[in-house]
């Protein structure tokens, strides 16, 4: 037994195999995307949709004569959480996920909400049933509903912009570091160094070729968009221009500074991935940011996609002027401009 088994520690495959192994153990980055990203990535999923008892659903109560008894009606229910609100402000809300349901100043009244949303459909019978038991039950009244279901106010319209929004980040890290770690694994990056040229001027050709392919992509999702999905772009298309000109410029910055030192493509997918995992989860692609609790929205506020994706429905379903957009600008010009300037200085040719 213990010359087979010395006979097989000298076998071809198993010498192979433990190459293999010791050559993936010699590579950090690909231990820390086989072992500690998906614990990482557990646990910001376990924040998102944390167990815990059913959160009472913010509802808004339409400002006018009755609205205070209505509100106090809903508070006392314990299933909602009720404030009065002028009609444009509850809209807005209810638009951008904040709120669940809008009760209106009608008698009876008129149930404001999105049918697509589970919460909102949930709030409506909610809301009824307080009201209803405030009144004496016995269905003292017939409330009326009314769907929000005009353009700009679905669901879907809250959507498109993030998807844009997720797919200027993707491409823009992706494309760039995977294209940059590839020369460097290639010795590209080597001979280029000799070449009559400055360094930068490598990683703004980078930037650029992204440029090319960034029209191509943007203007088929809208058009598909807009289209087919009948979502309505009611900004300038200028400004919506210029949000995504600086939105892929903020993640190209992000991606250059990803592929500054990896030498493997193990290594530039495990940061890449690293990096991008809490903007999938935190910045409000597929729901409100509201979701998460309040001592992580200051972490949330700084991320750029949230940036990139507020702007983007700022102008799209709002209407927001430039300047309106200044602190989201702001957050990824930031992004950017720091990005590239550390990419700059830390970037390894070989």
């Amino acid at each position: 037994m213990a010359r087979w088994i010395r006979s097989l520690r000298g076998a071809p495959l198993v010498l192979l195999i433990r190459a293999r192994v010791v050559e993936f153990l010699r590579e950090p980055e690909a231990v820390f995307w086989m072992l500690v990203f998906p614990i990482l990535l557990s646990s910001a999923l376990a924040v998102a949709f944390r167990d815990q008892a059913a959160a009472p659903l913010p509802v808004s109560v339409e400002a006018g004569a009755g609205a205070e008894a209505r509100r106090a009606a809903l508070e006392a229910s314990g299933q909602v959480v009720a404030r009065v609100a002028p009609r444009e402000q509850a809209q807005q809300e209810l638009r951008t996920g904040k709120i669940a349901l809008v009760v209106l100043a009608t008698d009876p009244p008129t149930y404001w909400f999105d049918p697509t949303r589970q919460e909102s459909r949930i709030a409506r019978l909610e809301v009824d049933e307080a009201l209803q038991r405030a009144a004496g039950r016995a269905d003292a009244f017939r409330p009326a509903a009314l769907e929000m279901t005009e353009k700009g106010s679905r669901y879907i319209d809250f959507l498109v912009p993030g998807l844009l929004g997720m797919n200027l980040m993707s491409t823009g890290i992706f494309a760039i570091g995977f294209s940059i770690v590839q020369q460097r694994i290639g010795k590209l990056l080597k001979l280029f160094v000799a070449a009559p040229m400055k360094r930068w001027q490598l990683l703004v050709a980078h930037l650029g070729a992204r440029l090319v392919f960034l029209a191509i992509e943007v203007i088929a999702l809208l058009l598909f968009a807009v289209l087919v999905l009948g979502v309505p772009i009611a900004g300038s298309l200028a400004t919506l221009a210029l949000v995504i000109v600086i939105g892929a410029l903020s993640f190209v910055g992000v991606g250059l500074l990803i592929a500054a030192r990896p030498r493997t493509l193990e290594g530039v997918s495990g940061l890449t991935n690293l990096a991008m995992f809490p903007m999938w989860i935190f910045s409000g692609v597929f729901f409100s940011t509201e979701r998460f609790p309040d001592a992580v929205q200051p972490f949330i506020r700084a991320l750029p996609l949230t940036a990139l994706n507020d702007a983007l429905r700022g102008v799209m379903l709002e209407a927001m002027p430039l300047a309106a957009l200044a602190p989201e600008l702001a957050v990824l010009v930031g992004w950017g401009a720091g990005c590239f300037a550390l990419a700059l200085k830390l970037f390894r040719w070989q």
